[in-house]
């Protein structure tokens, strides 16, 4: 085995053990190439099916790109798809322009997000994160309990030695479970090239310029690069020094406002 072979292994490995664990469980689907990734992976783990629904948030401020590959994908992996949308905090005119990050992410996303599993009841759900995006989601373990308020103790999380982990939850907890976690960048770029994983095409440089991270479209900037193919994508991650959330809203990115948000619940 080489080393995405190991990789994938392990995610397989923990995407059966939390559906072994949880049949009231769903994915998360942010429609980039890491919950893309996770979402190709659930299906080698289930011979080609995705067994339990997805949510995608829509903050009603993502790319239009994002919207029509959520539309294609879903189609052609035969997937359900939950839009979860916060509306009454939409209708009351919260936004990116109406107040700072912190608000408009807890209220479109963690608060839509947490209206979806409330409606739905799930106990679990299957996110896409990595440990080396940022050093808050770095303190992140594989089975990661949230309180009945949504809540995470980053401070007072289980060991997770020799990959032991803690797979059940208390009462009123849900649990995140990140089967992705041990990737990086690199690895994900090179498992989506070995597999010829389809990937939404904003990630493709066009005049000059791509996005390395992509979410709402008023908090994301595209980055300077010539990569316009998965191939280019991999070299030009050997030799880059552009960290890769560069391009994202930089008064979210800051270590205080990112673990505020993850320990309210954001993604």
């Amino acid at each position: 085995m080489d080393h995405l072979d190991i990789l994938e292994s392990q995610s397989i490995y923990i995407i059966r053990e939390a559906y072994k664990q949880y049949k009231d469980i769903a994915a998360l689907w942010s429609i980039g190439k890491d919950s893309t990734t996770l979402m190709y992976l659930i299906r080698k783990a289930f011979y080609g099916r995705v067994p339990f629904p997805v949510i995608h948030i829509d903050t009603g401020y993502k790319f239009k790109e994002i919207y029509e590959f959520r539309d294609y994908l879903s189609k052609e992996w035969n997937f359900k798809v939950i839009v979860a949308k916060n509306q009454e905090a939409l209708d009351s005119g919260v936004g990116p322009n109406s107040g700072d990050k912190l608000t408009c992410c807890t209220k479109l996303k963690t608060e839509a997000l947490k209206q979806a599993i409330d409606k739905h009841k799930f106990k679990a759900l299957l996110l896409g994160i990595r440990r080396d995006e940022h050093g808050i989601r770095a303190k992140e373990r594989v089975f990661s309990p949230r309180n009945r308020y949504f809540e995470w103790d980053y401070k007072n999380q289980p060991p997770e030695l020799w990959d032991q982990f803690k797979t059940k939850k208390e009462q009123d907890e849900h649990l995140r479970i990140h089967p992705l976690l041990h990737w990086t960048e690199f690895d994900i770029w090179s498992y989506v090239q070995r597999e010829k994983i389809p990937v939404v095409s904003l990630y493709f440089a066009k005049n000059g310029k791509r996005y390395r991270s992509i979410g709402c479209e008023t908090c994301c900037e595209p980055v300077e690069s010539d990569a316009d193919t998965i191939d280019k994508i991999v070299q030009e991650l050997k030799t880059t020094k552009v960290s890769e959330r560069s391009g994202r809203a930089q008064d979210k990115e800051s270590a205080y406002v990112m673990q505020k948000l993850r320990a309210l619940g954001y993604m």
